[in-house]
């Protein structure tokens, strides 16, 4: 590919004019930005102020492989396609040795990278067009990829699912993950497509879980368990899981006794101020409850 001297005004004007047809001619929702780290800084301010002008809300989002803040102080992209959240997360969730103490400790370091209100925005997936398929690299195993999915959506940030994936496209890296839709309906996973729908329906009436506060409860080195916390004025949730291939009993220090399951709506009561959740292999619970 050309590489294009995007200093050079009539260069500059020229791809400022394509931005700008699309938005008025066709009315497209936003654009997002290929290899955009290789592009200098000057030239997406530009680039921003051009689209933003046209339609204030329009998208626009940067493909930057690496931390990128210097794309994100409000004067270039709303956001980024965050693949060192999806590298920690496929690491954990993955065949091979869960270690829950380095997974959270990579997650918060995750994070710390930006700023409250960059993380409550970024662009966080599993898999991409660039990626083998997030089912190739959790082994073919759905209960994997489940524990992926949950933590997914219920974690900070704006959720992206891969075309396919939610009906079980596999694939290794490119061009076998850029394969076509699988559109018969008979070929489809429907089990994992509902599964993906009750956890959207979940995040999309919990407001929780798109904008509270998010803290791990229970992440030790060495162990395969992980317990965290997603909490607002109004509910309170906590997610638990069993990232192992052995049934678990996980416990952890609460004193209210009005948990019940965010999915069954079935109570979930603690003992002596201690609650335990028995997990089966590659397990997870989700529970909820009203502060207000």
């Amino acid at each position: 590919m050309p590489k294009l001297n995007t200093a050079n005004p009539e260069v500059k004007n020229y791809l400022l004019g394509v931005a700008e047809y699309w938005l008025k001619e066709v009315g497209i929702d936003g654009w997002r930005l290929d290899v955009a780290n290789e592009i200098d800084h000057t030239f997406w301010r530009d680039f921003r102020r051009t689209v933003k002008s046209i339609n204030p809300d329009a998208y626009i989002i940067g493909e930057v492989w690496s931390d990128s803040l210097r794309w994100l102080l409000g004067d270039q992209f709303d956001s980024v396609m965050n693949y060192p959240f999806a590298d920690r997360v496929n690491e954990f969730f993955s065949p091979g040795e869960a270690d829950a103490g380095d997974f959270a400790s990579k997650i918060n370091n995750v994070l710390m990278r930006y700023p409250q209100q960059t993380n409550e925005v970024v662009f966080n997936m599993l898999s991409s067009h660039d990626t083998p398929r997030i089912l190739t690299m959790m082994g073919s195993d759905k209960r994997r990829l489940k524990l992926a999915i949950v933590f997914l959506l219920t974690f900070i940030g704006t959720p992206c699912i891969f075309y396919g994936d939610e009906v079980g496209l596999a694939g290794d890296g490119d061009p076998d993950c850029r394969k076509c839709m699988e559109w018969d309906y008979d070929r489809q996973d429907r089990e994992l497509f509902d599964f993906y729908r009750l956890l959207i329906d979940l995040r999309k009436s919990n407001p929780a879980l798109r904008s509270g506060r998010f803290r791990f409860l229970k992440a030790e080195p060495g162990d395969s368990a992980l317990v965290y916390e997603r909490i607002d004025a109004a509910n309170h949730f906590t997610v638990w899981m069993n990232n192992a291939d052995k049934e678990t009993i996980i416990a952890h220090p609460m004193q209210t006794h009005d948990w019940v399951d965010a999915l069954s709506g079935d109570p979930v009561m603690p003992e002596d101020g201690l609650m335990r959740i028995g997990l089966e292999p590659l397990g997870y619970r989700i529970l909820r409850r009203s502060i207000v």
